[in-house]
């Protein structure tokens, strides 16, 4: 069974910055794709990043295009999400994920194997 954990979430102004972390219990992180997403109040959840198994390939919805960028550091079994230049609509409980399969498939599908609790982040304006 994996667990993951995110943290790093809180109460920012547009145009400031946060940093999330997601760290996973499990022996072989290197072998799964992991991502983050996010669901606002009264919306689904919806695809935020996603980064490959090598950490080479790295995905993003348009909407923070340029602003986010996801990493991992597979020693510390950490995934994270670097958030720049944040608007209010990026308010919203973030969750990061974990998929064996590869980071592509994280940007179109929800039914992954496992799931954080997810971190609260708001952006006032």
């Amino acid at each position: 069974q994996v667990q993951l954990v995110e943290s790093g979430g809180g109460l920012v102004q547009a145009g400031g910055s946060l940093r999330l972390s997601c760290v996973a219990s499990v022996r072989s992180f290197s072998t799964y794709a992991m991502g983050w997403f996010r669901q606002a109040p009264g919306k689904e959840r919806e695809f935020v990043a996603a980064i490959s198994r090598s950490g080479g390939s790295t995905y993003y919805a348009d909407s923070v295009k340029g602003r986010f960028t996801i990493s991992r550091d597979d020693a510390k079994n950490t995934m994270y999400l670097q958030m720049n230049s944040l608007k209010p609509e990026d308010t919203a409980v973030y969750y990061c994920a974990a998929h064996s399969g590869t980071g592509a498939y994280l940007r179109t599908h929800s039914d992954l194997d496992y799931w954080g609790q997810g971190t609260q982040v708001t952006v006032s304006s």
